[in-house]
Parts: C-alpha cells; structure tokens; sequence
C-alpha cells in the first residue's frame, strides 16, 4: 500500500500562484509514476500533470502547459505542483496518485492509489 497526503490548496485570486505537495509513504519502492488529477463539481476527474518516479519526461493537460510544473523529490517521497497564472476555470479539488503500473501514463485508468484530494478555489 502508499498512502499520499495532499497539502497546500487554498483561495487565490485570478492570476495567482499555488503550490500543492503529495506526500507519499508506504511501499514507495514500488511507484513508478505519480501524478496530479483535478475534479470540478458535476464533472469527471481528470489528469492535470503525471510524473515518473524515476526519470522520463513530465506529461502535461494541454489546459495546464506553460502554466503549471510538476516536480518530484524523491528523497523526500514529496511530489509538487507550482500552479500560476490561475484562473476560475482551475477551481476544482486536486487529487495526488500514485501509480505502480509500469506501462503508466497521463491516463487515470493506471493509478491505484490516491489521496484524500486539496481543495483549490480561484476567486475572479
């Protein structure tokens, strides 16, 4: 099992910045992506941003690119996502997942375990 813990969601003004951290702990050894999913009220959740664990370049929603980085530390188990230039359209709950499917993506369907999600609200 890895448990993931979300931190640092918040309210900000339209064009603000945030930065949200995924703690991870448990069986890390056997993570091989991570990624950041968002879920508005009423619609589906979806990819924002996904990482592997070790190495390989960074996917990104084309609604986040250019405007959010997603980084990992793997000393720390910590996964990041400095998120700028926001707006209302970003308002949703963020969720952190972790995947141990070798074969993972910016698909969903590959993650098999998440967090409890960080609340981020972009106020216009």
């Amino acid at each position: 099992q890895v448990q993931l813990v979300e931190s640092g969601g918040g309210l900000v003004q339209a064009g603000g910045s945030l930065k949200l951290s995924c703690a991870a702990s448990g069986r890390t050894a056997s993570v091989y992506a991570m990624g950041w999913f968002r879920q508005a009220p009423g619609k589906e959740r979806d990819v924002v941003a996904t990482i592997r664990w070790i190495g390989g370049r960074p996917y990104y929603a084309d609604f986040v690119k250019g405007r959010f980085t997603i980084s990992l530390d793997t000393a720390k188990n910590t996964m990041y996502l400095q998120m700028s230039s926001l707006n209302a359209e970003d308002t949703a709950n963020y969720y952190c997942a972790a995947s141990t499917n070798t074969r993972a993506t910016g698909d969903i369907k590959f993650y098999d375990f998440w967090g409890q999600g960080t609340q981020v609200t972009v106020s216009s």
